[in-house]
């Protein structure tokens, strides 16, 4: 993408490099063959970087980067960013109604984990080998076409082919519930009934799996004692969201801005 076919950028009379721009773009998407698309977004998102660090520095702020993961640190923009938003940004705490009324609009949204009794047959491979990985789907279709032929034979066909320790057990996991298994396994649970086995074989880390729900247990509707604190937090941290969305959008409607135009993505 040639950067000289893009207007430059100045923030308050600050001139944004074309580099922070590009290097931003890969952090937005745009329709194939219109990379014009991903620049405007980039643009837009630097401008609004720039904008923040411009009002952090008025206020005389200084960074202090924070601890993000084991030795790693906040660069001193994000650090500065930050204390900006923290120091300006300020969400009222949802009242008692307001968190019981959230609960109130629907409680089947508040629900105990779910507990699934699954059997599989695995056909293992390394995705990262697509050779491999072709040949174990061939395989494993095989495999899915038999269950489907006869699905009383699922536990014979796990003991026979699976790569699984559970073949002894003609592939049942027994009980599990939501995180205890691969995210592909457990995004293919979601989708299936008692007794339904998925209609192609599913790939994850370990390889392809034909996966059989033996029984679903639907997680009991939660008081609303039991989940009254998360759906405070959610609120509060929605309203702090709106609020820093309106700091920003106040910082714009009062700056200079030449070359970009923030809230239009194109």
């Amino acid at each position: 993408m040639n950067a000289a076919l893009f207007p430059e950028v100045i923030v308050n009379g600050e001139t944004v490099p074309h580099t922070a721009i590009a290097a931003e773009t890969q952090n937005h998407s745009g329709p194939k063959g219109k990379p014009g698309v991903a620049w405007r977004k980039a643009a837009n998102a630097v401008a609004v970087r720039t904008l923040l660090l411009q009002e952090a520095r008025r206020r005389g702020l200084s960074p202090d980067p924070a601890e993000v993961g084991p030795g790693r640190f906040e660069t001193e923009e994000e650090a500065l960013i930050r204390g900006l938003l923290e120091t300006a940004v300020d969400a009222e705490a949802p009242t008692e109604e307001a968190i019981h009324a959230e609960w109130a609009r629907d409680p089947e949204r508040f629900r105990a984990p779910p507990l699934w009794e699954v059997s599989h047959i695995l056909v293992a491979c390394d995705p990262r080998d697509e050779s491999l990985t072709a040949e174990a789907k061939l395989r494993a279709e095989d495999i899915a076409r038999q269950v489907q032929a006869d699905p009383k034979g699922f536990g014979r066909l796990a003991a026979d082919h699976s790569d699984c320790g559970s073949k002894a057990s003609g592939g049942a996991l027994g009980q599990i519930g939501p995180g205890d298994t691969v995210p592909e396994f457990e995004a293919a649970l979601h989708g299936l009934a008692a007794g339904q086995v998925t209609a192609s074989p599913v790939l994850s880390r370990h390889g392809w799996h034909i996966i059989r729900m033996d029984a679903v247990g639907e997680g009991a509707v939660l008081p609303y004692a039991a989940v009254r604190g998360k759906i405070a937090e959610a609120m509060e941290k929605a309203a702090w969201a709106q609020a820093a969305r309106d700091f920003v959008s106040q910082l714009v409607s009062t700056a200079e801005i030449i070359g970009t135009e923030i809230g239009a993505d194109g």
